[in-house]
């Protein structure tokens, strides 16, 4: 059941590419009803992914600065067009042209794991856990492709579930509002985890992605999985 068929792939930054999921032919046939909850969490977390991120909008240009205090605390950020902005791992000084692919929802996600999971959003920033690789992965790059991975992985466009994969997760998005937040966390460490483990380098990327994704898929479908906390990898997240 945990079985991945690799579709296409978008690319994200220079050189990253994120890698879709193509239903299979047996989910295809599948229909997944929906209770009246699950369509309500379903059509608020659409609303949130359709939202493309807008330079001119003060809410956007507010939460970008949130991030960048909630990542350099004490650091005073000279602009929202800066070259401070490198540091984080954004491709230029300006963050907002790397949002295409996600939208405004993978500034929130960002967002999201430093306020509530701190120190694991610190370790991944900085860098500072395992054997690096001299060419390492850009940080808000690389959360920006988590956003956009698990909106394909999970089919998150679609009026209804086409797989037992977004069945599963509109369960766990019902259980909690935040469920896809906190599965994009579990994800970002995750990924770094089989980073480490793959010893990769920048180039390794995608293949590291997929790995992610694959271990994501075996751990929603885990039969006692009832909250998205109960996915093995939780485990991983420290505040």
């Amino acid at each position: 059941a945990a079985e991945v068929v690799t579709g296409s792939t978008a690319w994200i930054g220079r050189g990253l590419s994120c890698v879709c999921v193509q239903s299979r032919d047996s989910d295809a046939r599948l229909s997944f009803d929906l209770t009246p909850v699950q369509e309500e969490c379903l059509l608020r977390l659409q609303n949130r992914i359709e939202i493309q991120y807008d330079s001119s909008n003060i809410e956007h240009q507010e939460e970008l600065k949130a991030l960048w205090c909630a990542s350099f605390p004490g650091t005073e950020l000279r602009g929202l067009i800066s070259e401070q902005w490198k540091e984080m791992g954004w491709q230029g000084k300006d963050p907002s042209t790397d949002f295409r692919g996600g939208g405004f929802i993978s500034l929130e996600n960002l967002l999201f794991f430093a306020r509530n999971y701190p120190k694991s959003f610190q370790e991944l920033l900085r860098k500072q856990n395992g054997d690096r690789a001299i060419w390492e992965y850009p940080f808000a790059v690389a959360g920006v492709n988590i956003t956009f991975m698990l909106i394909q992985m999970l089919d998150l466009q679609a009026v209804k579930p086409r797989s037992l994969l977004g069945a599963v997760f509109l369960k766990l998005l019902s259980e909690n509002d935040r469920a896809f937040d906190i599965l994009y966390c579990i994800t970002f460490k995750l990924m770094d985890q089989q980073w480490l483990d793959m010893h990769a380098t920048y180039m390794d990327f995608n293949t590291v992605m997929k790995s992610t994704r694959r271990q994501l898929e075996r751990e929603l479908l885990i039969e006692d999985i009832q909250r998205v906390e109960d996915m093995p990898s939780y485990k991983l997240l420290a505040r």
